[in-house]
């Protein structure tokens, strides 16, 4: 089985849970640990894959925490870096249909820093460049390019999710999306929301979206669309896999569980050429990674929230 390099973010979220979606009245907060990234190498390692992450948390208790909480999951943290800059934080309201809102205060992130040495390690295995805060600028930023670099000279399967989230761009969605285009272009596979997806693309059809990023270069699109399923896209095929019932609590995770399912079904293919050219098994790929996505729907936390391969199975 490859190993998924999840690189970007590991964070805490504080969730008010049950008040609201408006973080101005919320009172109570929960601690959970969190990061798109982090997400998806955990999404992997539960199911019994081999999900590594590459990220920097601060040397605080709160970077202890995380990091902890990653190994206790089965995830590969020791390409993980600390900073004396204080961990990356973000604030979460859910509402009662199980749908988020969110203010970040940046950290120990951005600090992630390039390490040369992993090249020799790379080949053939799967990079997933899936960070909301990577094109904010840091060193953060400058890393994501060169592990892009390598994933295309090391012949890695890469993919990408651009992770949009409105409070870190503030009126300057015109760069994210400048900024996400090299990433589109070079990418296998690309994992967008229904806003994303029209974000990226200028296109309010959903099917003129994906023809758009098609001709950017990436070969794979899948719009995740909630509770509708998820749209795919490949070599002129358009299909929308339908999702499985569940009554939603929090859809914090649901679209990292979705990804990391699909890459730990594909990191356990001999050899990527299949899922570049077959409709029908990425087909099957996808509905099981619905099923991954509705089932972390239906608990608090995204991590904790994750499926087991025996949950996954039932």
């Amino acid at each position: 089985m490859k190993k998924v390099y999840c690189i970007g973010e590991l964070l805490i979220d504080f969730v008010a849970e049950k008040q609201g979606s408006d973080l101005s009245k919320a009172n109570e907060f929960t601690k959970k640990a969190g990061g798109a990234p982090a997400n998806v190498a955990c999404a992997i390692s539960k199911l019994g894959g081999n999900g590594v992450f590459i990220g920097c948390v601060g040397k605080d208790p709160f970077g202890k925490f995380l990091l902890e909480t990653l190994k206790r999951e089965g995830v590969d943290i020791s390409l993980a870096q600390l900073s004396d800059t204080f961990t990356t934080l973000a604030f979460v309201s859910i509402a009662e249909d199980g749908e988020r809102d969110f203010v970040f205060s940046r950290g120990a992130d951005k600090e992630l820093k390039y390490n040369p040495a992993l090249r020799k390690n790379l080949s053939g295995n799967i990079l997933h460049l899936g960070a909301a805060t990577a094109l904010l600028g840091g060193p953060l930023e400058k890393t994501y390019a060169k592990y892009l670099f390598d994933g295309l000279t090391k012949e890695m399967f890469i993919c990408f999710d651009p992770n949009f989230r409105s409070d870190l761009w503030k009126d300057d969605e015109e760069t994210f999306v400048k900024k996400c285009m090299p990433f589109v272009e070079k990418s296998h596979l690309c994992k967008f929301s229904l806003e994303e997806a029209q974000l990226l693309s200028g296109k309010e059809d959903l099917n003129e979206a994906c023809d758009k990023l098609h001709k950017v270069g990436t070969k794979i699109i899948a719009v995740t669309l909630g509770k509708d399923g998820t749209l795919l896209s490949m070599n002129g095929t358009k299909k929308t896999i339908p999702s499985v019932p569940v009554s939603p609590i929090d859809t914090t995770g649901a679209g990292d569980a979705f990804i990391g399912c699909l890459l730990y079904q594909i990191s356990d293919l001999g050899s990527f050429d299949p899922v570049l050219e077959d409709f029908e098994l990425l087909e099957k790929m996808v509905a099981k990674a619905n099923k991954a996505g509705a089932i972390t729907t239906t608990n608090y936390g995204a991590i904790v929230a994750l499926p087991t391969k025996e949950q996954l199975e039932k």
